[in-house]
């Protein structure tokens, strides 16, 4: 039985496994004033806000050791094991929160998710790696991305709405269980990389092998394993660290939205969980947005004859450039429909880059290292990212979030600065000192 397009319904599950990635972890931020009234009833409003900080920061730094732990997992067992072993324990992690009675058992159940929960970023590069040739991979990329962004805009007015039927307790149980019916199509569809899948037509299957210019070591135009380095031999290179900095610098601005865009609302325009959910899934669409946008652009200038290198630092760099006088912009938005509108531009800025940025580990390395690769640069951009998630209790005690958003300003341009300094030719990588290498000496 043969599937027409099959890798587009592989990334289409990848896609939505994002979608259900982001209902998990912004129910927290979406319940937080509800729960906070509940186990909390005694503290102020500014400590609550410094318990909501430490839960998050157990959380991201959980997510960063699980992006290098998940990158190396799905190198050794692949991309079907990989994921079904991800989202099958952060479901059961999201489920138990309903337990949490304070600090200390909300950190170790958000700690496990944030574990599980990382395993969705390496394992999209390696699966975006292995299902498509490299022209398509920021646009396969950005679908993915996309499906991130539709998490943010889904999660907020759903779990606002399940409020009205369900206690907070009960809703995590339910978005517990939607991973878990994803594992059913998941393990149906994705048999088996695309060399064996017995569903793939040999002429989607050449497609998608002769266009993976980095699996071509020897550049005989066939197939093979390309360049798979040792994990110290990779940090020999100085582009495998433009990589590693350009996504510790950006990330963090993405994680500011993700995790106080609810608290935001709340605070300096006093919205309570219901009318949060009217506005705060609005910068999402500006993700979802930003994220098809920048995998079609780089699409296309790849199809008009535009180099990797050319391309991914143009979609790089633009993205970037409207970050920056976006996140000025919102030190004095006026009001809350001002605030998200800009939020969204921001948001759209960096979806547009981080598409491209993601999909750097499977343009210099083989697909047994973009795991590898992808899962160190995600746990340095989740430790620096959870760095400014700390200590925005502190730029903000009193109310003004300006501090914040100028750090994401400055993020951004030193994200730009690491792709066009440490990555000089975006192309297939070989080993170092050899003769025939793109670049001979890092």
């Amino acid at each position: 039985m043969k599937r027409k397009g099959l890798r587009w319904w592989v990334v289409g599950l990848i896609a939505l496994a994002a979608v259900i990635n982001y209902i998990d972890r912004q129910a927290m931020g979406v319940l937080w004033p509800e729960i906070a009234k509940d186990l909390y009833p005694d503290k102020t409003d500014l400590e609550r806000k410094d318990i909501y900080a430490i839960i998050s920061v157990v959380f991201m730094f959980a997510y960063a050791f699980g992006q290098a732990i998940f990158g190396k997992i799905f190198d050794w067992i692949g991309t079907r094991l990989g994921f079904a072993l991800s989202i099958g324990v952060w479901s059961i992690a999201t489920a138990l929160h309903a337990f949490a009675q304070g600090i200390l058992s909300f950190s170790i159940f958000r700690g496990l998710l944030g574990v599980a929960e990382a395993g969705n970023w390496p394992g999209a590069a390696k699966g975006n790696a292995e299902w498509f040739p490299t022209k398509e991979r920021a646009f396969a990329q950005g679908l993915f991305n996309s499906g991130a962004a539709l998490g943010g805009i889904i999660s907020i007015p759903l779990i606002a709405a399940l409020t009205i039927y369900f206690s907070w307790q009960m809703i995590f149980v339910v978005v517990g269980l939607i991973g878990l019916l994803w594992l059913i199509p998941w393990l149906y569809i994705v048999k088996s990389p695309p060399q064996e899948h017995p569903w793939l037509s040999d002429e989607e299957r050449q497609y998608i092998l002769s266009g993976q210019e980095n699996q071509d070591q020897d550049q005989d135009g066939e197939y093979d394993e390309g360049y798979n380095p040792s994990t110290g031999q990779l940090l020999g290179h100085k582009q495998s660290w433009g990589v590693i900095i350009a996504s510790a610098a950006i990330d963090p601005i993405w994680w500011l939205f993700v995790v106080w865009i609810p608290i935001y609302l709340n605070e300096v325009y006093g919205m309570n969980v219901k009318e949060i959910g009217l506005y705060g899934w609005v910068p999402y669409v500006g993700a979802m947005i930003g994220a098809l946008f920048g995998g079609r652009l780089a699409q296309n200038r790849m199809q008009a004859g535009w180099s990797v290198d050319k391309t991914r630092k143009m979609v790089i760099t633009l993205g970037c450039l409207i970050m920056l006088p976006s996140l000025l912009a919102l030190a004095n938005p006026g009001g809350p429909t001002t605030a998200v509108l800009i939020m969204a531009v921001v948001l759209f800025g960096f979806q547009t880059a981080i598409g491209n940025v993601q999909t750097l580990p499977s343009d210099f390395f083989g697909g047994k290292t973009v795991g590898t690769l992808a899962g160190i640069a995600g746990m340095a951009a989740k430790f620096s990212a959870a760095g400014l998630v700390r200590f925005v209790p502190w730029l903000t005690s009193d109310g003004n979030y300006t501090p914040a958003f100028i750090i994401g300003a400055s993020l951004a341009l030193i994200a730009l600065a690491a792709v066009w300094i440490l990555c000089p030719n975006i192309a297939p990588l070989k080993p170092l000192g050899n003769t025939n290498s793109i670049i001979k000496r890092n």
